[in-house]
């Protein structure tokens, strides 16, 4: 597949998570044992910011700062970082991250992504493909939750 397709994937499963949160009837679902449906969307949204200021700062020929720590300790950092907010604000910032990406991600300065301290770096392919199949598993779980919410006829 080439990163035009990939891209567009990309896009497709932002797409289907923000219209998703549009019409969610409660943001509060629980999807998991310890996460609700707006915890996910915190959680994704705090990767997706990291993934946009790497791209962006590499487009822009300064050194990225990737995340430093434990997956999980990162993972329930970001999600404590924007507790405050309204689903609403968390989306816009989704939005606006996800905007970052597709601006920077195909200028030719990007070779390797870094992720996190410790771990290697990715092509911009690779990590259109981590990140979409990691927005569209939370999503697809989201769903399931609401589904399974929803009175059987």
């Amino acid at each position: 597949m080439d990163i035009e397709t990939t891209l567009q994937s990309f896009n497709t499963a932002a797409s289907r998570l923000a219209n998703l949160f549009n019409s969610l009837p409660d943001p509060d679902l629980q999807v998991y044992e310890f996460w609700t449906a707006r915890d996910l969307l915190m959680h994704l949204t705090f990767w997706h910011e990291s993934f946009a200021r790497n791209v962006s700062d590499l487009a822009a020929g300064r050194k990225p700062h990737p995340l430093r720590g434990r997956l999980s300790d990162l993972n329930q950092q970001g999600v404590e970082s924007m507790r405050n907010l309204p689903p609403e604000a968390v989306l816009a910032r989704f939005q606006s991250a996800h905007a970052l990406i597709q601006q920077n991600i195909l200028n030719p300065a990007l070779t390797l992504i870094p992720y996190k301290v410790g771990s290697r770096g990715y092509t911009p392919q690779e990590h259109l493909d981590i990140v979409q199949a990691h927005i569209t598993q939370h999503t697809c779980d989201i769903e399931k939750a609401v589904s399974k919410r929803r009175p059987q006829a």
